[in-house]
């Protein structure tokens, strides 16, 4: 689909410099734009793509001021970052959109209710007493258990699990190959010295608009909810265990794993490979720094980092002596010598 300059700056509140009917299809870098792609400037470390791109359209501050001549056109906007990214957005829902309608192939049970505008695709199954509220889309080869409820305009990719009695919220995304509500790791040991199944008689609850990652498993819980707030953004291939809270707008990147029980509050940045002990409490508005292990509680508003984590500002203090420990050895056996020698 092809958009004038004038169209694209209508929808991003911004000016036309040059030819306003010239058109584009499609988005790029400054320094790979092509005839018929747009872009964008907003670091001044790449102004000099701006004299030479093939880009028919280029994004840029109201403030920038040429030094040569260019051939693209512009578009002068208060935040050229934020207006791309508003176009992105854009040719995303474009790109997605899909037909409403079951394929043939899906598997969708007698008793499932299935709202306005609805689209589920081949060889996907969708379980009995199970809720899709309006323009849910399941993508093919989904898998949709029993007495589940999915809200309106969630969008469920290939592949992805969403088991039995998992409630999930309104404008969420669940990625390729998720599995949501799988038993959580429940073990208790018994006389002999094996183990015995602990029953994980629970459920998973997601709030609106969280998004979850390609590969990443949220184990139902023992009793009562495993819960993901409203606005939690979970990365590809992070591990959530059984009875875990997640408050709302909290972050998680990749490889991250928490182990059940544990309770992590609002507005947190967790990096990734964390580790997470059981059963502890993690205050709002943490940050903690990717590849540390968490054995004991946070309080609000903590920074931390290492194995086990600690304070932010003094793991990066000690560790300036750490990387010159060789240097402060030989220093102490140097001043060792002279005090034997004296």
């Amino acid at each position: 689909m092809n958009f004038t300059a004038s169209q694209i700056a209508e929808l991003v509140s911004g000016t036309v410099e040059g030819n306003t009917s010239v058109e584009v299809n499609r988005l790029s870098k400054i320094e790979e734009g092509t005839e018929g792609s747009l872009s964008f400037l907003a670091n001044p470390k790449y102004t000099s793509y701006l004299y030479t791109t093939n880009a028919s359209i280029t994004l840029v501050s109201d403030a920038f001021v040429a030094e040569k001549e260019f051939k693209t056109t512009l578009i002068r906007v208060a935040d050229p970052y934020e207006a791309f990214s508003k176009l992105l957005k854009h040719y995303n829902q474009i790109k997605q959109q899909l037909p409403s309608g079951i394929a043939q192939t899906a598997l969708v049970s007698e008793d499932a209710r299935v709202g306005k505008s609805v689209f589920i695709g081949d060889f996907t199954k969708v379980g009995a007493n199970t809720t899709l509220e309006d323009h849910v889309v399941v993508h093919p080869q989904a898998f949709i258990g029993n007495n589940v409820s999915i809200g309106a305009n969630t969008v469920i990719h290939t592949g992805a699990r969403v088991l039995d009695d998992t409630i999930i919220g309104k404008n969420c995304v669940i990625h390729n190959n998720a599995v949501i509500g799988a038993d959580g790791f429940g073990w208790a040991p018994n006389d002999n010295g094996s183990y015995d199944k602990v029953p994980q008689t629970g459920n998973v609850i997601l709030g609106d608009h969280v998004d979850i990652g390609a590969n990443t498993t949220i184990d139902r819980a023992t009793l009562g909810a495993t819960k993901i707030g409203t606005g939690v953004k979970l990365d590809n291939l992070i591990q959530i265990g059984h009875n875990v809270e997640i408050g709302d707008h909290t972050v998680i990147a990749a490889q991250t794993g928490i182990a059940g029980s544990t309770k992590i509050g609002t507005h947190c940045q967790i990096g990734g490979q964390v580790g997470i002990s059981g059963h502890l409490t993690i205050g709002n508005r943490v940050g903690i720094q990717a590849k540390s292990g968490i054995l004991k509680n946070i309080k609000d508003d903590s920074k931390v980092m290492g194995y086990p984590a600690f304070d932010y500002t003094t793991f990066n203090k000690a560790y300036v002596h750490f990387r010159n420990l060789h240097t402060h050895i030989t220093d102490l056996q140097t001043l060792k010598k002279k005090l034997d020698h004296d």
